[in-house]
């Protein structure tokens, strides 16, 4: 989650574009929507007591899109610099930043075992000490050389990284949200020296060890063998409204913003990636009793099947020569999204 929200581009949220709101907005809103009601049908057999919490972390599973998988899908096409991968990217990086939010609060509605809830009065005053005054003064000690080594400046990410997980486990939310919240606070620019020791010396283990090992405990919490025809039917339910609900929602709002059928179509593809984003989630679930196993196992398959089914659905949809060179006439370009000189029709926003 550290590397989660060190990619995280705050550049992409600021983009400014009618397209990307609406299309992160919609494709976050709708699915939540479809989810909620899933749950009210799955609720008298997997909810547990927290009824409610059950329904909203539904919706919330239902709705997300896996910025760090997206981002990687593009970068391996060549869609990375394009028109079209910048508002799928600034569209994921919002969606994401509204589903962590949303389970966020969804974890305030649950609660957590042996938590006050009076702590979480206390989680607005945790987030402006890290918007307003970690980062500055991190980029403060940036900007005066301090993290040109390699060993304080990884002593830092460290103890930050820790300190504001606990932070967050001890305000009554996951340590995940601190772990990505710090990530996100680390500055940008003036030398980068924090924010690169960060990603050289903790991505490597990362991906070697502590990825697969992730994968292979959530893979070990699957079991599919109780799953009588109810719950194959369960199961199939998930995955139609899964894959509808955000792709239907995507494709309509790239459509109601001048794109075409064909870039319309990639962009529902693309948002339609869940990932590890998804099972981080699931995780949480699982963890804080929301999920039971039968109902987890079906959700991890929806993530996986969404997520395999973005590769060769692109591929065939690029395959069409539509989309991956040719500008999309959907407004302005996101950040740092270098463009070809072209008319932009007036009613394209």
């Amino acid at each position: 989650m550290l590397g989660v929200g060190i990619d995280l581009n705050r550049d992409l949220l600021r983009g400014g574009q009618r397209v990307v709101t609406t299309l992160a907005t919609t494709s976050v809103a709708v699915p939540f929507a479809a989810g909620t009601l899933v749950a009210l049908h799955l609720a008298e057999r997997h909810a547990p007591e927290q009824r409610l919490g059950f329904i909203l972390f539904m919706g919330v599973a239902m709705s997300v899109t896996a910025f760090p998988v997206l981002a990687r899908i593009l970068a391996d096409r060549g869609l990375n610099r394009t028109r079209l991968g910048g508002i799928a990217l600034c569209a994921a990086a919002v969606a994401d930043v509204l589903a962590w939010s949303m389970l966020a609060a969804v974890m305030a509605v649950v609660g957590r075992d042996g938590q006050e809830p009076w702590r979480l009065v206390l989680l607005p005053a945790y987030v402006a000490v890290m918007l307003w005054a970690v980062r500055p003064a991190l980029r403060h000690l940036e900007e005066r050389g301090r993290f040109q080594d390699r060993g304080p400046a990884l002593t830092v990410v460290l103890t930050g990284l820790l300190l504001s997980s606990v932070a967050t486990e001890w305000l009554g939310l996951h340590f995940l949200f601190g772990a990505f919240l710090f990530g996100a606070v680390l500055p940008r620019g003036t030398g980068d020296h924090l924010r690169t020791t960060a990603t050289q010396e903790t991505r490597q283990v990362t991906l070697i060890l502590l990825l697969p090992a992730y994968f292979l405990l959530a893979g070990l919490k699957v079991d599919l063998s109780a799953l009588d025809l109810g719950g194959f039917g369960e199961l199939a339910l998930v995955l139609t409204v899964a894959v509808v609900g955000k792709s239907a929602s995507a494709f309509a709002a790239a459509r109601l913003h001048g794109l075409g059928n064909h870039d319309s179509a990639v962009l529902a593809t693309l948002m339609n990636t869940r990932g590890l984003t998804e099972l981080i989630v699931l995780t949480v679930g699982v963890e804080t009793g929301i999920l039971d196993g039968s109902l987890y196992s079906m959700m991890v398959v929806m993530a996986l099947v969404t997520t395999a089914m973005a590769g060769p659905a692109l591929n065939r949809l690029l395959r069409t020569g539509l989309g991956e060179k040719r500008p999309s006439s959907a407004g302005p370009a996101a950040p740092g999204v270098p463009l070809p000189a072209r008319r932009v029709p007036e009613d394209a926003e």
